[in-house]
């Protein structure tokens, strides 16, 4: 199967940004989605394929009012949303749809008419055996394979907290970024201990917010009012829906199948990437994506990022929206760093990549449970 046939021709997140307590979660999918109509052009009755995360897609596409002829639900966290991107490819390759329609709206801050789904039951894998020994989300799970990768890898904590700083110094020239105001290596390392050794400032804004993305094939592209992405390649695996369980702690499997995926699909080196999106909810996870990906040897990520080649004028612009750390994060980052690069790629991102043809955005599911990877360009293949 040919990759080089599609592109994203509609793009936008939600009005607001942030917080966002007049809208429901269903309401947030769909300011998303009608922002992103708007942006391509486009009305209910021109989509016949919806994708969602989040949310059932039969809800989504009746309450839009839209009759899909292909519907995707595929749900394996914050990355969801670059598997809808691959398998919408697909489906218009295969002419089971023609203009596909992906959302995300999450009510992540102010919790209004959230969809309470998850797995994470008394019976559920994680419900046995990870549970009952403590461990409440996120911010106390992630730091099980990261303990481990900072004492094999020598990568210290100023390295680790310089992720955050220069994430925020993105934020810092985009308006829409919740967090903007300039922080140190020190800030974060005097800021409040949530789980070791994560402290306040390495850990995800929690935000309301969503996001849409339209795609239809490469031919049709030009006949959209903004400038067409196209989709080069695309990846995506899944590992384990148990940290505790990862093949490596200092390591994630997943990664190293749907970055290098994208990458061969595409037709691309490393050195052919203009800008980089690694889904960012705590701080390692650039530090795994860059190893993982290739884009740095083992060990050496910390050292990469504290040395500044991922900030503002760096050779590789890294998370140029601010991140899940700094600029906005709902629950599921992977649409928005999806967004940016559609920004990036049609030139109107608050912090554009000068001369940028080629971004690559790299996500992540659950506790390094699943990832989804994805090339796109603004030259047509």
């Amino acid at each position: 199967m040919g990759q080089k046939t599609t592109a994203i021709v509609g793009a936008a997140e939600t009005t607001d940004l942030g917080k966002i307590p007049h809208l429901s979660e269903i309401m947030l999918h769909a300011d998303a989605a009608l922002n992103a109509m708007e942006d391509a052009g486009l009305k209910p009755g021109d989509i016949d394929g919806v994708a969602t995360a989040g949310e059932n897609p039969g809800t989504l596409a009746y309450y839009l009012g839209i009759t899909p002829k292909w519907v995707d639900g595929t749900s394996v966290g914050g990355c969801s949303f670059m598997l809808h991107v691959r398998h919408a490819m697909a489906a218009i390759e295969a002419g089971l749809c023609s203009t596909v329609l992906i959302t995300h709206g999450e009510s992540g801050k102010s919790r209004v008419g959230v969809n309470r789904g998850g797995g994470r039951g008394p019976t559920s894998l994680n419900g046995q055996f990870e549970v009952p020994y403590g461990v409440m989300g996120p911010p106390s799970m992630f730091t099980i394979p990261v303990l481990r990768y900072l004492k094999e890898t020598g990568t210290t904590m100023e390295q680790l907290a310089s992720v955050a700083v220069v994430q925020r110094e993105w934020a810092a020239m985009n308006p829409r970024a919740y967090m903007k105001d300039p922080i140190s290596v020190d800030d974060v390392l005097n800021s409040r201990m949530i789980a070791w050794p994560f402290r306040l400032l390495m850990c995800c804004l929690v935000t309301d917010g969503g996001g849409a993305l339209i795609i239809t094939s490469a031919d049709r592209a030009k006949d959209f009012p903004n400038k067409p992405v196209y989709i080069l390649g695309t990846g995506e695996s899944t590992e384990t829906p148990m940290v505790s369980q990862m093949e490596d702690f200092t390591t994630s499997r997943a990664f190293r199948v749907a970055g290098p995926e994208a990458m061969r699909s595409a037709g691309i080196t490393h050195t052919d990437v203009d800008h980089l999106m690694i889904y960012d909810a705590f701080a390692h996870l650039p530090i795994y994506g860059l190893e993982d990906l290739g884009f740095c040897e083992r060990g050496e990520a910390g050292a990469f990022i504290e040395a500044g080649n991922t900030r503002p004028g760096g050779k590789l612009p890294l998370n140029t929206n601010g991140g899940g750390l700094s600029y906005m994060h709902s629950g599921m980052y992977g649409m928005y760093a999806l967004q940016e690069s559609v920004r990036q790629m049609r030139g109107t991102a608050p912090a554009q990549v000068d001369g940028a043809e080629i971004s690559m955005c790299h996500g992540v599911g659950g506790m390094f449970a699943a990832s989804g990877s994805i090339v796109m360009s603004n030259v047509a293949p």
